[in-house]
């Protein structure tokens, strides 16, 4: 029977083929009463040693095909299995409970799943998924149970799967596995991002994928739009064989744009950048011919650790970044930690609502030390690179100028001490909080720069939950509310003569470019993967044409005409 499922497109593409799906291994588990603890507790340490000299050969082969960066996932996985907290933990349930040793991996795996799932933060959850792949690696050496491997595909094949982990993505041949399909997942997760690096089409979170397909179906992967279609027709066959065609030149033409400036069919200039959270992103930010970094989320130095980076740490990652990008602008983010994410080292309060919590510059200014650390490393960096630093979250003018003053402080320490600082830094905000925006005006006079946050400012301003499924719908960023609050944010900064960047995801959507362009937008910060598509499509727009276009969007009633417009004008 012919179907059409609909998922999340997380790696762009087209591809044909007969479906596999790749079911998981039993690991049915029971609880057994252990009188020898010694045998059990090296029992489970047989199986941890066996799966990290597996880990380290999946490393070894993943640095050589697909490079270091990469390769860092099952650095992590290695590192889950020497944790003291989760490792400890199983042994002692083995030794004072007499627990089974794949009973006790179980139970504690699954208390750390759980913990990791329930926090709202992407990148957290997916600290989840790598201690479910690190977990059942070692239950199945306990339980005795191979799984199968994907590595010895040897047809071309479309891969379904409730999901599919880093270890499982990593074994994929892109010369046989066309794409891949599951139940669960999202743009951010890791079998996402490595489907991305292997180029390989895949649509994640259909929900129901592996209940409608067998091996042996006909499938289409359409992970351009996030359509699966199941045993279609010749007629479907053949638009989506164009599809994928026409997909392939229209590669070929972007990647003559890499070392080009990003104009406008008028000749205006506007900054295309890329959004990174490690070093480790700036290939992809290089390949793609990003024009700068428009923002560096630097709390991902601070997680999947046990105490806080120190200044040194800090400072020779952030001197990376800002040399490799060889004088174009490199926007840092400080700290924006708190409420939804995490720190196991960091005694933070339990907050009902974490997003309108205890959190970034709110915590920095309470936690000084940890400030101060930060911005002492971040001048230091300056002196190698066009750095650029913003502060998340400000809500008041009291916050910006605390959050300023506590950094000139550190500029003339360090200065007073012989270290070289840049005397050209931009100090700017984030502008992610509705009340700010609408008092863009008064920041304006105070900033270098704001750079909009969409990604908060559009929940913020819906008064929706953007993980919350039953209120998704209301994540609307072409609302005329988003709209004229962006417009009020750029207004307000080039009356001061200042600049105005977005480093959320609508900087990058097809249908978000044309309006912000129209509304002057002058730095555009987004997925280093949708530079180039961006780039093509700013170079066929014209800013002075828009400019009535977006601002007649403004008086529109809904989101869904906005959109309907845009369509219609710029993208048939």
């Amino acid at each position: 029977m012919q179907q059409k499922l609909t998922g999340i497109a997380a790696s762009s593409g087209v591809a044909i083929a007969k479906a596999f799906v790749h079911a998981e291994p039993d690991l049915t588990i029971e609880l057994r009463e252990i009188q020898d603890t010694n045998a059990e507790v090296k029992r489970l340490e047989d199986a941890l040693a066996k799966a990290k000299e597996e880990l380290s050969v999946i490393k070894d082969k993943t640095e050589a095909e697909l490079g270091a960066d990469k390769a860092e996932i099952f650095a992590a996985h290695l590192l889950v299995l020497s944790d003291p907290e989760l490792v400890d933990t199983v042994k002692g349930k083995i030794t004072d409970d007499k627990q089974n040793a794949e009973y006790a991996m179980n139970e504690v795996s699954s208390m750390f799943i759980s913990m990791f799932e329930n926090m709202d933060n992407e990148y957290m959850k997916e600290r989840a998924a790598d201690i479910r792949d690190v977990s059942k690696r070692v239950l199945g050496h306990l339980l005795g149970v191979k799984a199968g491997s994907l590595a010895t595909i040897s047809e071309e094949t479309i891969i379904i799967a409730e999901d599919l982990t880093p270890s499982d993505t990593a074994q994929l041949n892109p010369v046989f596995v066309k794409g891949f399909a599951t139940d669960i997942g999202g743009r951010t997760s890791h079998s996402a991002i490595m489907s991305r690096s292997l180029e390989i089409p895949a649509v994640v979170g259909t929900k129901e994928v592996t209940s409608v397909i067998e091996t042996g179906m006909t499938v289409i992967v359409d992970g351009l739009e996030g359509h699966v279609i199941v045993n279609p027709s010749e007629e479907e066959i053949a638009f989506y064989t164009k599809k994928r065609e026409d997909f392939a030149k229209q590669k070929q033409e972007w990647a003559k744009l890499v070392n080009e400036q990003t104009t406008t069919k008028d000749s205006h200039h506007v900054e295309l950048a890329a959004n990174i959270g490690t070093p480790k992103d700036l290939e992809g930010v290089i390949d793609n011919g990003a024009e700068g970094i428009g923002l560096y989320r630097t709390e991902f130095l601070y997680m999947g650790r046990t105490e806080l980076p120190t200044e040194e740490e800090q400072f020779v990652a952030y001197k990376e970044v800002v040399e490799r990008m060889e004088g174009k602008p490199v926007v840092i983010r400080t700290l924006d930690i708190g409420g939804d994410k995490e720190l196991p080292y960091l005694d933070l309060p339990k907050e009902m609502n974490p997003f309108l919590g205890f959190r970034a510059i709110r915590l920095c200014l309470e936690e000084q030390d940890i400030f101060r650390t930060q911005l002492r490393a971040l001048l230091r960096a300056s002196a190698f690179g066009n750095l650029k630093i913003m502060f998340p979250m400000i809500a008041t003018l009291d916050e910006f100028r605390q959050a300023k003053a506590i950094l000139l402080e550190e500029k003339d320490k360090l200065v007073a001490d012989g270290i070289s600082v840049s005397d050209e830094i931009e100090i700017g905000m984030m502008v992610e909080i509705p009340s700010t925006a609408v008092a863009a005006d008064l920041f304006a006079k105070e900033v270098d720069f704001f750079s909009i946050g969409t990604n908060d400012l559009i929940q913020y301003t819906m008064a929706a939950d953007r993980m919350n499924e039953q209120v998704s719908y209301l994540y609307q960023p072409y609302h005329p509310a988003i709209l004229r609050l962006v417009k009020m944010v750029i207004d307000a900064a080039h009356k001061e003569g200042k600049w105005a960047g977005m480093c959320g995801e609508m900087a990058g959507d097809e249908i978000a470019i044309p309006l912000l362009l129209g509304l002057g937008l002058d730095e555009f910060s987004m997925s280093a993967t949708s530079i180039l598509p961006a780039r093509s499509q700013l170079l066929k727009l014209s800013k002075e044409e828009l400019e009535t276009f977006a601002k007649d969007m403004l008086y529109l009633d809904t989101a869904d005409e906005v959109e309907q417009r845009v369509r219609e004008a710029f993208l048939k």
